[in-house]
This record gives C-alpha cells, sequence and structure tokens, in this order.
C-alpha cells in the first residue's frame, strides 16, 4: 500500500522532506519512523490525515503521515 510521509524541521536533515513509498499493510507511525532511525522519544506530534494520532495508528493506502519533531524553548 502507499502511504506518504512528509517530515518536519530536523527530520528532512539527511531524509526527505516528503515522499509516497510501499509499505506493508499494518505499518503505524511508529514503525516508519523506526525505519527512518527516528527514535520515538524525538517525535512529538504525528499527524494523520491532518489529524492527530498517536504512535500505534494503524495506517492504511492513501494516508498522509506527518512527522514532527519535539520542540523546545523558554
Amino acid at each position: 500500500m502507499e502511504i506518504t510521509v512528509k517530515l518536519f524541521a530536523m527530520f528532512r536533515v539527511g531524509r526527505f522532506a516528503a515522499t509516497t513509498q510501499k509499505y506493508r499493510e499494518g505499518i503505524t507511525p511508529a514503525d516508519v519512523a523506526g525505519e527512518l532511525k527516528i527514535p520515538h522519544k524525538e517525535v512529538g506530534i504525528v499527524l494523520v490525515n491532518g489529524r492527530h494520532a498517536k504512535l500505534d495508528h494503524r495506517l492504511f493506502a492513501g494516508d498522509t503521515l506527518s512527522l514532527f519533531p519535539l520542540v523546545g524553548g523558554g
């Protein structure tokens, strides 16, 4: 199944801004982050089709997954 993955801020460094790739059925945002070598503890916001989701959310064909890093500051 094809899923569009969008990465933001530092997650783009050495990777990509957006891509559409084939993934296995039942994959989750946690699985995608793992394949991209993004530690789960560094993921601040997960969106699936523009809506907040958890790392264990099951993805379906045609979904758009957006991953944002934690934001720090004062």
